[in-house]
């Protein structure tokens, strides 16, 4: 069945993390997409019940799509450890919740840290998965990987989340230390977005 294509105007993002807004809207900017963040426009961020990344993308998709009654494009991604069988994983987020609400990723990468230090393996990779939504209920999803190394303690000062403590392959920086400009040509995202835009953006493919 042949992809969906986007037709030039408004998209919204269904994220409210300012740091995927910076790198989505940066990706899809050139492809004449018009964005308005899920933020902007007042809706809620819905459960994210899937133990996939796909799965959490398009619920996220979906419900801004219909909720805003334009297509959606929505992000899912983590930080995954291979001696902690893939966690933090889908539930990245969340290892880095406070009780009394907010996020301190400083906090999650040493609890990934002290529960992998014990292990040899220091393989890790970062997944992402973007879906895209319309509403009429037709979604497109697509999925990018970047391999690496943990490393404790964290480097670096850019990017967000777990990127101070993660070594791509091939490089010696972490992606909190790299130029923002090189991490877009590398990353997770933009692998998935390579993808997406091939298959689905106006001036693409």
């Amino acid at each position: 069945m042949p992809h969906r294509k986007l037709q030039p105007g408004r998209l919204v993002l269904a994220s409210h993390n300012a740091g995927k807004l910076r790198e989505v809207a940066a990706l899809v900017a050139p492809h004449g997409m018009q964005v308005v963040s899920a933020g902007e426009l007042g809706l809620p961020e819905p459960a994210e019940t899937e133990n996939s990344f796909l799965g959490n993308a398009g619920i996220k998709a979906l419900a801004a799509a219909r909720a805003a009654g334009l297509p959606a494009l929505a992000d899912d991604s983590g930080f995954s450890v291979a001696a902690l069988g893939g966690d933090p994983g889908v539930r990245t987020a969340d290892w880095a919740e406070l009780p009394g609400g907010g996020r301190d990723y400083t906090m999650a990468m040493a609890k990934v840290a002290a529960l992998a230090e014990p292990h040899a393996n220091r393989r890790a990779w970062f997944t992402c998965a973007l879906v895209l939504a319309w509403p009429d209920g037709h979604t497109e999803g697509f999925e990018g990987k970047v391999h690496g190394t943990w490393v404790h303690p964290p480097r670096g000062e850019r990017g967000f989340g777990y990127d101070p403590m993660f070594v791509p392959e091939g490089h010696s920086q972490t992606f909190g230390e790299m130029d923002p400009a090189e991490k877009h040509r590398i990353s997770h995202r933009a692998r998935a977005f390579a993808l997406l835009a091939a298959a689905c953006l106006p001036g693409a493919g």
